[in-house]
């Protein structure tokens, strides 16, 4: 899976590119408008009453920008941000080592925020709640507890799992934030702003070709971006057209609805090897070779929300679109 163009996790030596193309602003940041119009007010009044903006909780699948909507929250508070994730904290002076080097009014990010251990999701409670820390020192008899008084900061959290977070830890973001995958005119915006950052030459019908098989995620259809690029560089003397752009997915084997080969496993899967039969989770895993929580997590949202498979009490289903996109003829079960 961390080879699939189509994964929307951040792969290996992308983080240097994706900072290049992240917008600083709310006005530079292409979508999600419901989203940034609460945003704009908050930290409007937050700045009007001179007092940190409330906590906030972005969730959502991977790639859709909660990274950089947290950055851009410090940026509109004008304020240092502080990055780090839930499993690298592991002992509460970890998180009292980060929470003490903030300034007054930071913003502190905290990305997949739900695999943070349960004590320390105990201490953090009182940080966010009244901005100090009690930290237990020594052993036995001789351990003690002292008191750390915090500067009032903004706790960001992310995570692609808003259902694993503790109701206690999720009840203390004010601020809640769900992020939706993009539509094609949205990310036909997002590929003409990046093709401009990277100085390559593209028309509306190729960003067209691009964004209608980016499955909604802005880091996708940056990613297929810098692959047609390349074929452009060598094909066509760096220039991208609607024959390059369609040529180059197709040999990335990403097909006119954003599915690729590990998708038709699935399909396939649902369709032949079981007959159009609801099928378990579980076993669709041992039939492609791939673990459950990866097809639950990354290959099925998608699929789900375009509609080639349902999923049922019994199982998961392939729908009648899905039978109609391997050229099968669907035959109501």
């Amino acid at each position: 899976m961390d080879d699939r163009i189509l994964s929307n996790k951040q792969v290996v030596d992308e983080e240097y590119h994706e900072q290049s193309l992240r917008p600083k602003y709310l006005k530079q940041y292409i979508g999600q408008e419901q989203i940034k119009e609460n945003l704009k007010i908050f930290i409007e009044a937050a700045k009007m009453r001179n007092e940190v903006l409330d906590h906030c909780l972005i969730y959502g699948p991977p790639g859709l920008g909660k990274t950089t909507l947290a950055t851009i929250i410090a940026n509109e508070m004008e304020v240092n941000i502080k990055y780090t994730s839930g499993p690298a904290i592991e002992k509460s002076g970890d998180l009292a080592t980060i929470l003490t080097q903030l300034e007054p009014g930071d913003v502190l990010f905290i990305d997949e925020i739900h695999r943070i251990s349960r004590s320390i999701e105990e201490i953090l409670y009182s940080a966010m709640e009244d901005f100090y820390l009690d930290i237990v020192i020594g052993k036995g008899e001789e351990s003690r507890s002292i008191r750390i008084d915090l500067p009032p900061f903004t706790l960001v959290g992310a995570t692609t799992r808003a259902g694993a977070l503790t109701a206690p830890l999720r009840d203390r973001f004010g601020v809640h934030c769900r992020l939706e995958f993009y539509t094609t005119d949205e990310l036909k915006n997002i590929l003409t702003r990046s093709a401009a950052i990277y100085d390559c030459e593209i028309d509306d019908l190729s960003t067209y070709q691009i964004a209608k098989r980016s499955r909604g995620t802005p880091r996708i259809a940056n990613r297929l971006l810098k692959r047609v690029r390349d074929f452009a560089q060598v094909k066509n003397d760096g220039v991208i057209n609607e024959v390059v752009a369609k040529t180059s997915l197709d040999l990335l084997q990403v097909d006119s609805s954003g599915l690729d080969s590990i998708d038709y496993k699935i399909l396939e899967c649902l369709v032949k090897r079981y007959d159009g039969r609801a099928v378990g989770l579980e076993t669709i895993a041992i039939t492609i070779g791939e673990e459950s929580i990866t097809i639950e997590d990354v290959y099925e949202p998608y699929l789900v929300k375009e509609g080639f498979i349902e999923r049922t009490p019994r199982g998961r289903r392939a729908t009648q679109k899905a039978y109609a996109h391997l050229g099968v003829k669907f035959i109501e079960k």
